[in-house]
């Protein structure tokens, strides 16, 4: 069976290109390119979620050029994209501080969302400007207002409540953690919702992430035993 949401965490644009004496950004359009063939592939799969690590909120500290060329790529791509996403019924998701991209991002965003909301495909969710712990602690800011307030009690208090403030309340937890070009660190993605997740390392940069890569992936991860604090015994 395939792990029915998968995150991805995809690295190593930046030094494939420089690895062929190309500018940074050459490697980001080729990651693009990779972002397709994968999205094809997991749909294929019948993953049902697929969420792509696109914009850490610490990217933001990125030379200011390369930010305004990311932000006009992603911004190509929503628009490159929109058609092949609707009529592969994919319905497509974000989260993250969406308030803090561009707002011509912005409007391609809410109008692939909108427009797809309906779809009952796989769910391609992008984060974007995304830090996990980030995502904890505004969650936990607004639980503290929230119980302040009389409008969360302590008695009834448990995970749930915090699923339930989090960017992806919408979501099943990470069956299947992908991190591409040889980094072995979560690197703040997702810090709640892996925490039973499979993680899968590969050296290959994103740029080359093939079908065959993602389906070695799924493989490895059908072959290991999730135990859930359990024994083998108990399963």
């Amino acid at each position: 069976m395939s792990p029915k949401h998968t995150a991805i965490i995809m690295d190593g644009n930046g030094r494939w290109a420089e690895q062929k004496g190309m500018p940074r950004i050459f490697g980001h359009q080729n990651g693009v390119r990779a972002v397709k063939r994968i999205v094809e592939q997991a749909n294929k799969h019948k993953i049902q979620y697929l969420t792509l690590f696109t914009f850490s909120i610490e990217n933001w500290d990125r030379p200011s050029d390369e930010v305004d060329t990311l932000m006009k790529l992603l911004v190509q791509t929503l628009k490159d994209e929109f058609e092949d996403i609707f009529n592969n019924n994919i319905r497509l998701n974000a989260i993250g501080d969406l308030s803090s991209l561009p707002d011509k991002v912005n409007s391609e965003l809410n109008n692939i969302i909108e427009t797809t909301k309906n779809n009952t495909g796989m769910t391609l969710t992008l984060a974007l400007s995304y830090g996990g712990k980030q995502e904890i602690f505004k969650a936990v800011k607004e639980i503290s207002e929230k119980v302040k307030n009389d409008l969360i009690s302590l008695d009834n208090f448990d995970d749930s409540v915090i699923n339930d403030h989090l960017y992806t309340r919408n979501l099943p937890d990470v069956d299947l953690l992908i991190r591409t070009s040889g980094e072995q660190r979560i690197s703040n993605f997702l810090l709640w919702q892996i925490a039973y997740a499979e993680l899968y390392f590969t050296d290959v940069y994103w740029p080359d992430f093939s079908e065959k890569d993602l389906t070695k992936a799924i493989v490895e991860y059908q072959n290991r035993e999730r135990r859930f604090g359990k024994t083998s015994k108990q399963l």
